[in-house]
């Protein structure tokens, strides 16, 4: 059906280039033709790709990879029937969030969690349940929008929840917010600028005093970290960002951030804080629209589960793998792959040469730091316009689509998400490499 669908395509745009005037193409070159179209409908449209963008935590490929601890917990779930809302010690019905719950609640200090299916629902599915028709204060120089133009004040807006801005973009005082509140005012939220950085002349209120305040006045402190993580990542070298146990710690009632992130797991929102607010969120109706599923908890809870050994976590989380990876060793690989790319691009008018580069975190992390890196740098030789799109479209139609970035009249390949193991399989994948 599908090659048939193809040829009667074909054939009709033959047919109206013919009447226009064009010459009748040949036999082969139609058959070609619809070989070339069948294989490209075949291929998947989730296809694996090697990110040499120079982001780590690429949004649009995906974020964090997961460790082969997740990825076999995963198949397992997805194979067989689980466990996974049956309690089986008393073969009763169970709570989906038990998966995780322990190990969130000892990783993070809090009473309790819940799993939906990412930070945004999290944050919209906390306010929709504890400030519907009430007040939220938000300091305004924390109004973040993260990608595809999601703002925080939408997200508000949408769950029910009336936004109060207080202070100015780079300082907020104390005084702010307790001269913000009213009856209707349903909480204090702090949200943490994980996207962008202000700099400067700035200040903002400490999340100990702000818990205090709230609390002094019966009401939450809230906190979205966005990214997150539960490690200390200054041991390994790489800036501090705040984690959930020190946002618990100075008093936040609730805390939502993201697994796909720092924390190197599947896409999901996760909520930890005190007992009585996470089983209010439970009970909200939409919590079972937002709701994760078996292959995600799966997933979770092995990732969860490296955190439990943090001496090793470098070794056995990808995600956290691919930011600590050593300069000497990515400048060791760009060394053996230079000579190759440059006999892949040995027709076209280009030179390739290993160059330093800055990677970033990605997705929101850490914007302003940047980590040493290097790679490969291919550049035009003499005014040869267009030739870097060419190259560069020609490596998105690899077998396994190699993802660089054009900066500086240069087609850049950041090195730091290719791992040494898969430098065999990239350097068999550029045979397929043509650009006419």
């Amino acid at each position: 059906m599908l090659v048939t669908r193809e040829v009667r395509s074909l054939l009709d745009e033959v047919r109206d280039s013919v009447r226009s005037g064009a010459a009748l193409p040949d036999q082969a070159h139609l058959i070609e033709t619809i070989c070339t179209r069948v294989k490209q409908r075949l291929l998947p449209g989730l296809r694996p790709v090697y990110n040499l963008t120079g982001t780590v935590l690429h949004t649009n490929l995906g974020r964090a990879p997961l460790p082969e601890e997740a990825v076999e917990a995963l198949v397992t779930a997805a194979r067989n029937p689980c466990a996974l809302e049956y309690n089986i010690e008393d073969g009763s019905r169970g709570d989906r969030d038990d998966v995780v719950n322990t190990l969130l609640c000892e990783l993070t200090g809090a009473e309790a969690a819940t799993v939906v299916n990412n930070n945004a629902a999290a944050v919209f599915l906390l306010l929709n349940t504890l400030a519907r028709k009430q007040k939220v204060i938000v300091s305004r120089g924390e109004l973040i929008e993260i990608g595809g133009a999601f703002r925080i004040p939408d997200i508000m807006k949408q769950a029910g929840a009336k936004l109060v801005e207080v202070g100015t973009t780079n300082r907020t005082h104390l005084k702010d917010f307790r001269n913000a509140f009213t009856k209707r005012t349903a909480m204090l939220m702090k949200i943490h600028t994980s996207n962008y950085a202000i700099q400067g002349f700035t200040h903002a209120v400490a999340e100990h005093e702000l818990a205090d305040l709230a609390h002094q006045n019966e009401l939450p402190f809230v906190i979205d970290l966005g990214s997150g993580t539960l490690t200390e990542l200054e041991r390994w070298g790489l800036p501090h960002e705040p984690t959930p146990r020190e946002s618990i710690a100075a008093g936040a009632d609730l805390v939502t951030f993201s697994g796909d992130k720092l924390l190197g797991g599947p896409q999901a929102g996760l909520l930890v804080g005190r007992r009585e607010l996470i089983d209010a969120i439970k009970q909200n109706p939409l919590k079972r629209a937002l709701r994760v599923g078996k292959i995600t908890l799966a997933a979770l809870e092995a990732v969860l589960r490296l955190y439990r050994d943090p001496d090793r976590l470098s070794e056995r989380l990808t995600a956290l793998q691919l930011l600590t990876r050593s300069e000497t060793e990515m400048q060791a690989a760009a060394q053996r792959l230079q000579p190759v790319l440059q006999g892949v691009m040995a027709p076209l008018p280009v030179e390739v040469a290993i160059v330093p580069l800055r990677s970033q975190i990605g997705s929101g992390s850490l914007p302003v730091d940047r980590l040493p890196s290097a790679g490969l740098a291919i550049r035009p030789q003499g005014r040869k316009s267009g030739v870097l799109h060419r190259i560069e479209a020609a490596l998105r139609a690899l077998p396994q689509p190699v993802i660089g970035r054009i900066d500086n009249d240069a087609l850049l390949l950041d090195l730091r998400c290719l791992p040494t193991s898969q430098e065999s399989d990239f350097v068999t994948n550029l045979g397929g490499f043509s650009c006419s």
